[in-house]
């Protein structure tokens, strides 16, 4: 079968401020299995090559004349192992106490919510939980989240637009001297 891609250049999108994940997650979704997405952008999209690797991508990136990046996404026959590191929401059927912490990020641009949100769990407790308010799904958050150990739910509220997470602390490592 031969490969083609579907041009997407989301330079105009980054240099005005924006933030065009919801734009490439559309165009990936819309992609026939004889597709690839060819991917203009400022900069290396590190955290993009995670998030579609998990959806069964490889890529090629290429860095262009004046720094921008050209990114090529190609369907693999299965998942790159580097994307079983992107776990799904955890399931744990255990009742979680009620949040000792409340935040609304939800009009903080990428990536502060996730900034905030790491630095706050660092200063709560094991078992204590945080709750937190979204304006987009925190896709970038949920690999740093099982790296630290932390279990999370969260959803989008009936609105459609809010995401509301919880973060559960996970143990943390004991410093005392014995």
């Amino acid at each position: 079968m031969t490969q083609t891609y579907v041009d997407l250049d989301v330079r105009p999108i980054l240099r005005g401020g924006g933030e065009p994940f919801e734009k490439i997650m559309k165009t990936v979704e819309g992609l026939r299995p004889d597709q690839g997405l060819r991917l203009y952008a400022t900069f290396k999209p590190i955290p993009l090559l995670q998030v579609l690797g998990a959806k069964g991508f490889t890529f090629d990136a290429r860095e262009l004349d004046g720094g921008d990046w050209e990114v090529l996404f190609r369907r693999a026959t299965a998942p790159e192992p580097a994307a079983q590191a992107l776990p799904a929401t955890p399931q744990d059927e255990t009742e979680w106490p009620e949040p000792a912490q409340h935040m609304d990020n939800r009009e903080l641009d990428p990536p502060e919510p996730m900034v905030r949100i790491l630095a706050a769990i660092e200063e709560l407790e094991s078992g204590q939980v945080l709750s937190a308010l979204l304006c987009r799904e925190p896709t970038f958050l949920f690999p740093e989240l099982a790296k630290r150990g932390h279990a999370w739910r969260g959803d989008f509220e009936p609105d459609g637009t809010t995401y509301k997470i919880f973060v559960r602390v996970g143990r943390r490592a004991d410093t005392s001297l014995t």
